[in-house]
């Protein structure tokens, strides 16, 4: 966070624990380039603050009683404008990180991460990249083959997009809107950090089998 010229971050905390969200505002309150406009102790109270405070990033807690952080974040990233979300949690397990990138997190730190390594997640995924904790990607990609995260929607996109078939084929052949394609090419774009249509097709090409191609 170098620019000193460029707006606030504006960060809005959830944790139902007083005293992480205590040490988080401690942690992150004096970085330049970042407001902490807000925060909340539970999920009914964090959909009402994030709908008037229209926060930047949201910080979020996986492990919340009422509605786990997943949740919360799927029902977050419905409205329009979305804030980036990155996940915060004691929990490592592989699952949980999946579910958290399909719903649409774009980060997941751990807990006990320093706080340099909760700065760069910030800092990553509000310039549009993703962010995951170095022991959390390690323990991910352990036993596979790094490779995005999909959702089985995208994944069958992708394919067929490897198979050499235009928005309007696919559509037809998954009874979908050519709309609805498109917006799924545009969301498999931003998870693959692929930038031109032509990138896209090429990754697809390359790629389809990983995705369940011929």
């Amino acid at each position: 966070m170098t620019n000193k010229d460029a707006a606030p971050i504006r960060l809005f905390l959830v944790d139902d624990h007083p005293l992480v969200r205590d040490g988080l505002r401690a942690r992150l309150g004096a970085m330049p380039n970042l407001e902490i406009v807000g925060e909340a102790g539970s999920a009914a109270e964090a959909l009402t603050l994030i709908e008037s405070l229209k926060p930047d990033l949201l910080l979020m807690d996986v492990g919340m009683k009422e509605m786990n952080g997943i949740d919360l974040a799927a029902l977050v990233l419905q409205r329009q404008p979305a804030p980036h979300v990155v996940m915060l949690s004691m929990y490592d397990n592989p699952e949980y990180v999946q579910k958290a990138l399909q719903v649409g997190a774009r980060g997941y730190v751990l807990k006990d991460a320093p706080a340099a390594e909760i700065v760069a997640a910030i800092e990553a995924v509000s310039g549009g990249g993703t962010f995951l904790s170095p022991a959390v990607s390690k323990k991910l990609f352990r036993n596979q083959a790094p490779r995005p995260l999909l959702t089985p929607r995208e994944s069958e996109i992708l394919t067929a997009l490897g198979r050499g078939e235009s928005s309007k084929q696919i559509a037809r052949d998954l009874g979908l809107s050519v709309r609805t394609v498109e917006a799924h090419r545009q969301s498999i774009k931003r998870r693959l950090g692929i930038e031109g249509q032509a990138e896209l097709i090429k990754y697809a090409v390359e790629h389809a089998r990983e995705f369940g191609g011929r």
